[in-house]
């Protein structure tokens, strides 16, 4: 099924074929119209297209390359194999997707997966690719966050893009609620189990967060031994109130991999939502980014050869101040990325993490037995 607004959006290039007295309708007449469509117009615009001078391109094109029908001849335009193919691979975008209806959105990324296309030509030549659309739509990751005013005015914009921009800043999707899961709010709802002992690790992380420099904690530990649950544990003591007044608004965001590797199929992607990522923490002062399994994403760790290290994003922010980020790692993978990378490594201050004893052990199984045994719906003997 099309939206109502992308059914009128392609009556609007038949139209136009038909006002230009041209034979076919074409992926340029689609372009044109699509110009007027609220939906496609959104995107280009956060992709950094000049609107305008799209379309002047495009009616240059109409009237130097495309041949137009004799007055005498009245003639129904029949849309190009290219235009079908187009509207084919929209519907199978959005289908996959899981949209229920196919778009001016769907319709821009088809695009790109023809041939010769002028009409892509044209997008290509502002820098607009396939996945700069599929970013935005999937992500909200808009490549105009980095222009400044001075920079938008040189490249054109009109006074009202500012108005245009802010609102669309309000209506896109964040990269952290794309790509993160924020743990104290998790707390809040009470979908976090309290953590029993650890006291003296939390307390370490939080005096580490409290500091003015080197303030990033990083667990390291054999797997298993519950780095990730330290987390949830300084999330609950944040939600609880149990923190000094320097962290006691914060939010703890913990980076979803899954989703943030997600159709990254080229190289460049992973780093571009990270990009994204760490650019929206430093929009929130308190925010605390945590990153399990940290090795993954940086330095030895990252695929053969660093295809995705993320360290030359996540360095210069850290050194900065501009966030604070808790890591957690094993011991095999710090020596093969940390140590390998001092720099980074300066940044973070280390918090070892060790297996607990068999009275700890006992006193956690204590600590939790009620949550087990209420969601079982059975009783545990001593």
């Amino acid at each position: 099924m099309l939206t109502k607004e992308l059914e009128e959006t392609l009556n609007f290039a038949m139209d136009e074929a038909i006002r230009q007295k041209h034979e076919y309708v074409t992926l340029e007449h689609l372009l044109y119209a699509l110009l007027d469509d609220k939906t496609a117009r959104d995107i280009l615009f956060n992709c950094g297209a000049k609107l305008e001078e799209i379309g002047k391109e495009l009616e240059d094109y109409f009237d130097s390359t495309l041949e137009k029908l004799p007055d005498d001849v009245s003639l129904v335009p029949e849309p190009t194999s290219t235009f079908q193919m187009t509207l084919n691979y929209a519907i199978m975008q959005a289908q996959g997707s899981g949209q229920q209806r196919v778009d001016g959105g769907n319709m821009l990324a088809a695009m790109f997966q023809t041939d010769n296309s002028h009409a892509v030509y044209i997008l290509q030549k502002q820098g607009i690719s396939r996945l700069d659309i599929l970013n935005y739509l999937s992500h909200g990751i808009s490549k105009i966050d980095d222009f400044g005013d001075e920079l938008l005015d040189e490249m054109g914009f009109d006074g009202g893009f500012a108005e245009e921009r802010a609102a669309q800043q309000q209506k896109k999707p964040k990269p952290l609620d794309s790509f993160t899961v924020e743990l104290v709010k998790k707390a809040e709802d009470g979908e976090i189990d309290p953590i029993i002992g650890r006291e003296e690790e939390i307390e370490r992380t939080i005096q580490i967060l409290c500091r003015r420099k080197k303030n990033n904690p990083l667990y390291v530990g054999e797997p298993g031994v519950g780095k990730t649950a330290l987390a949830e544990g300084l999330a609950l003591k944040i939600s609880e109130g149990k923190v000094p007044k320097v962290i006691e608004d914060a939010k703890v965001f913990a980076l979803d991999m899954g989703a943030v590797l997600a159709g990254t199929r080229y190289r460049g992607d992973f780093e571009q939502r990270f990009k994204a990522i760490i650019k929206d923490l430093q929009k929130h002062e308190d925010a605390i980014l945590f990153i399990d399994e940290i090795h993954t994403i940086v330095g030895a760790g990252a695929v053969s050869g660093g295809a995705m290290d993320a360290s030359n994003i996540l360095k210069p922010a850290l050194a900065s101040g501009a966030i604070r980020c808790i890591g957690s790692t094993t011991y095999a993978e710090y020596k093969a990325a940390f140590e390998r990378d001092r720099a980074l490594a300066r940044r973070f201050q280390k918090i070892e993490i060790n297996e607990p004893t068999i009275e700890e052990t006992y006193e956690i199984l204590k600590g939790l037995q009620k949550y087990y045994e209420e969601h079982h719906r059975v009783k545990y003997a001593d």
